[in-house]
């Protein structure tokens, strides 16, 4: 009868530790617990310098400040011929439903390339290639790679060296708020949730009479609109 009691009491100490480990069994890998955790406690993003495809140098806290905007961020490579191009492919229909929306003042979308080879001439035939309208989409790379991992530590995205000059890496939709902190990561395949995800967020604050263009001082927002 002992036993059973002390087995027992060893099941129930081992359920709450794993009660309090999950968040009450509301996740169950490190991962989903690390989303959760963002999305209750927003996490500012690290200081780092980033380049534009048309080669100016801007620092991405103060960009995504100065913009108020949400953004969309993701990350990857330009020479990626697999993940990186499917990655763009849902991306360009998020642009496609921001602008059909009317959302374009309201919600940005930018892809960082953590490849310390792509320039601004890499970048700007990038976004060419992926049809970017660049007052929605911005295409940017590290112009200091030092910078490059604390940025990448903070998104949970992991680049690993591989064979021929590529890398290999995971990738998903995060939500970023104008104040410049990194508030929801959601899958790639669904990008219905991540536009969903950053009206929410944009949502929550007032619209913007006035935003300027990237980069730039402030000017009328005014563009005129238009399924993930």
């Amino acid at each position: 009868m002992r036993w059973i009691l002390a087995l027992a009491l060893a099941l129930a100490a081992g359920l709450g530790a794993l009660y309090g480990l999950t968040g009450g069994f509301t996740v169950l890998t490190a991962e989903a617990a690390r989303r959760q955790d963002v999305a209750r406690h927003p996490r500012a993003i690290p200081a780092a310098e980033v380049l534009t495809g048309d080669g100016r140098v801007l620092d991405l806290d103060r960009e995504l400040r100065r913009d108020g905007r949400v953004a969309l961020v993701n990350f990857f490579y330009t020479r990626c011929l697999a993940l990186c191009l499917a990655q763009g492919s849902l991306t360009e229909r998020l642009q496609q439903a921001i602008e059909a929306r009317g959302l374009q003042d309201r919600i940005r979308l930018i892809s960082i390339s953590f490849d310390p080879r792509d320039r601004a001439p890499d970048l700007a035939r990038y976004a060419a290639r992926m049809g970017a309208d660049p007052a929605v989409w911005q295409f940017l790379s590290f112009a200091r790679p030092a910078q490059r991992d604390a940025v990448l530590a903070l998104f949970g995205i992991t680049v690993v060296p591989a064979p021929l000059g590529e890398f290999e890496h995971n990738a998903a939709f995060h939500v970023v708020t104008p104040d410049g902190r990194l508030a929801r990561i959601l899958d790639l395949d669904d990008p219905g949730l991540a536009l969903r995800a950053a009206e929410d967020e944009a949502g929550r604050r007032p619209a913007p009479a006035d935003r300027p263009a990237p980069g730039e001082p402030g000017r009328p927002a005014g563009r005129d609109a238009g399924g993930v």
